[in-house]
């Protein structure tokens, strides 16, 4: 079987660990489910210690599935949901406060009263973000002054901050290093993309002590090793990534104006604008895609809260579905008459309109609708906010030729999906043939590191289509489907006239 590398993906609703071999093959998995928390409408919570044990279970499965026990793991590479928000004691590694999931809400009214005071044109300049909850910097803030004590604690310097790849890298070294990637950095409100630095005017202007943030290291670096007593020997981390751009590595996105979009609790498309930032005049946001070896490449992203949240509600909320499978079947059989719309904003609107107070609303609701036409509805969906995003992109960074969209997520297993996607953007999506593309995008960058995988070039020639999926609806269908769309969105909109 030769060399291994073990990808943590750690995410919104579940734990994965995949170990691969040198050709980029997944050899075992391991995976579960954890609890979500809702304390109240609009906050969304995990338990650290459930990410952490979750995390460690599946690894523990995944390299007992694995050849010879997984002893042939050389190296490990963790990808993570990001923006959700850990701070947590030094001394004794317990955190002072749940984990404020990326999907929170709660501090809504703290953003728009920095808006008022005329500061997101200094945050986006920075940053390339825009103030919106959905960012870890508020939910620091929020900590720091809500939960008895932390303040004081956090400037005696007795507090850490870490986005979920810190929290993991802290557990699995024994405390032994804090510290965070460049598109994590990225996601926070308080990193300088363009200077590739924590920045001490956004840190003030939040009141957050630059004491608590971890250091900031390329995508594939060194990021200590794991305790021994955890799999039987002591595994050195050497890549770390957001999932979305994680996803990106694994697609193979290395050329501008590539584009990938990951369909998982939520929907987050990346457009490679290589080593110059794009400025979005759209309410998208610019990021880093990557740094590898010091040289920063950035992105353009549009970020959906919602696409398999609702294929979640449609089961745990409705109880219309067994699994997720199901909706395929239903979409199918659908009366085509009925023009349902689903706008998902469970938890507001992400881009391209930003709206934190927006609520979900279904709209053409007829006597005859019912659990096939809403099944159909939350699909499109789907397909409708990432022609928001790519119709944005395009808007932003006019050169760029409407690109073939590279898909991956639990949600392109349905070719149905797949097929909407591509009709309702009247543009080819290309499904690889591996799935798990986020986690081989963090075990890349683990296994470049150690010397067991190819450079970027040569890994992207390993890039393997499954299945094209061409458009076929007719122009005309496709406006009038969008026109619909975005009149449902309008009449969701808090912010509307």
């Amino acid at each position: 079987m030769g060399r291994l590398v073990l990808a943590i993906d750690q995410g919104t609703t579940s734990s994965r660990a995949i170990v691969f071999d040198g050709d980029f093959r997944p050899v075992s998995i391991g995976q579960t489910e954890f609890p979500q928390h809702f304390p109240t409408s609009g906050w969304v919570e995990h338990s650290p210690s459930d990410i952490w044990s979750s995390t460690l279970s599946v690894c523990r499965e995944a390299l007992s599935k694995a050849p010879d026990g997984g002893s042939g793991v050389e190296a490990i590479g963790i990808t993570n949901q990001r923006e959700t928000t850990l701070i947590w004691d030094r001394s004794t590694g317990e955190p002072v406060y749940n984990a404020i999931v990326w999907q929170d809400r709660r501090t809504a009214d703290f953003c728009a009263k920095l808006r008022a005071e005329g500061l997101e044109e200094t945050f986006a300049a920075k940053t390339g973000l825009l103030l919106d909850p959905y960012f870890s910097g508020t939910k620091i803030a929020w900590i720091l002054d809500n939960v008895e004590g932390v303040r004081a604690r956090a400037e005696r310097s007795e507090l850490a901050f870490g986005t979920v790849d810190s929290w993991l890298i802290w557990q699995l070294t024994g405390g032994e290093v804090h510290a965070t990637d460049a598109t994590n950095a990225s996601r926070t409100l308080i990193y300088n993309i363009h200077e590739n630095a924590w920045d001490t005017d956004l840190c003030r202007l939040l009141n957050i002590p630059m004491n608590l943030l971890p250091d900031v290291r390329d995508n594939a670096a060194e990021y200590g090793v794991t305790r021994a007593e955890l799999f039987g020997a002591r595994i050195p981390i050497l890549g770390v990534a957001g999932d979305q751009q994680a996803a990106t590595l694994g697609q193979a996105c290395f050329k501008p104006g590539m584009v990938k979009s990951t369909y998982g609790t939520g929907c987050f498309a990346l457009m490679n604008t290589g080593e110059t930032p794009v400025l979005s005049r759209n309410r998208l946001l610019t990021t880093i895609a990557y740094r590898l070896s010091g040289k920063t490449v950035y992105a353009l992203e549009g970020s959906i809260f919602v696409a398999g949240a609702a294929v979640q509600w449609l089961r745990d909320g409705l109880g219309i579905i067994e699994s997720a499978s199901d909706t395929q079947g239903l979409a199918e059989a659908a009366d085509p008459g009925q023009d349902i719309y689903l706008v998902p904003a469970f938890v507001g609107l992400g881009a391209p309109y930003w709206d934190a107070d927006a609520r979900g609303a279904l709209f053409g609701l007829t006597r005859n609708t019912g659990p096939k036409e809403i099944a159909r509805a939350v699909l499109q969906s789907v397909g409708y906010q990432t022609s928001d995003l790519i119709s944005a992109m395009r808007s932003d960074w006019p050169g760029a030729e409407q690109p073939v969209l590279r898909v991956d997520g639990g949600m392109t297993a349905s070719d149905w999906t797949m097929q909407f996607l591509a009709d309702i953007l009247g543009a080819p999506v290309d499904r690889p043939t591996v799935a798990e593309t986020t986690a081989l995008g963090a075990a890349w960058l683990a296994g470049s590191m150690a010397g067991i995988w190819p450079d970027e070039e040569k890994f992207g020639t390993r890039w393997k289509l499954e299945r094209r999926f061409e458009p076929r609806l007719a122009e005309s269908e496709r406006k009038r489907l969008l026109s619909g769309w975005a009149q449902a969105v309008d009449r969701t909109r808090s912010t509307r006239s």
